[in-house]
């Protein structure tokens, strides 16, 4: 199994540029494993207080589950991964199950903050963006997809996004192997990164 990550600020094109790769390798041959879904079970705090969390700071993951189920999965092992709601801030009840695959494609901001996580990653990716471009598809998605205010969006990207970005985000961009400017759009470094994970799956069918 390989396991690749793809980090980047919020904003940046990850998924884009996941998606992408998906459509460029063997159907069934691939699951995308997001971050968001590992993020700390909120319930017990009201929803003001849930609402009001860093979601841009390591601490608000749990990494340790990530990480045991990226093991099981390179030992050949399912899984049931957590669901969670930035809607409610919570993690749901039921969770999706999930086979080994031949490459895992990891996708959050934060991957690359964690040292255990990095070392389990064949192949580190970090998808870059220009500060202004990122806070144009926070606000549209924010808005679209999880309910917030301009003024919330803007109010959140001046308090955590953006002094997260620079404090733990942007530093962890040295650990890539491959840095891909302009997200989604940049098809010439998305076919590059597409081969290179192509080579390695057929060397180690060999």
């Amino acid at each position: 199994m390989l396991v690749v990550g793809i980090a980047g600020g919020s904003g940046s094109g990850k998924t884009t540029v996941v998606n992408r790769i998906m459509e460029r390798l063997p159907e069934g041959g691939v699951a995308v494993l997001p971050q968001d879904a590992y993020y700390k079970d909120n319930s017990q705090l009201n929803l003001e207080a849930r609402q009001e969390i860093n979601f841009d700071h390591p601490d608000s993951l749990e990494f340790s589950l990530l990480i045991d189920h990226i093991k099981k999965l390179k030992a050949g092992e399912g899984i049931q991964r957590p669901i969670y709601t930035y809607i409610t801030c919570t993690r749901s009840d039921e969770t999706i199950a999930m086979d080994p695959r031949a490459v895992i494609l990891l996708e959050g901001i934060l991957i690359f903050t964690n040292e255990a996580l990095r070392e389990i990653i064949d192949i580190k990716v970090f998808v870059d963006a220009d500060a202004d471009d990122r806070l144009g598809r926070i606000i549209s998605r924010d808005i679209l997809e999880r309910g917030r205010a301009v003024s919330k969006v803007l109010e959140r990207y001046e308090k955590t996004v953006k002094p997260m970005h620079l404090q733990f985000i942007e530093p962890s961009k040295r650990y890539a192997d491959i840095i891909i400017p302009q997200g989604g759009n940049n098809l010439v470094a998305i076919d590059v990164l597409t081969n290179t994970i192509l080579n390695k799956l057929n060397t180690s069918m060999s």
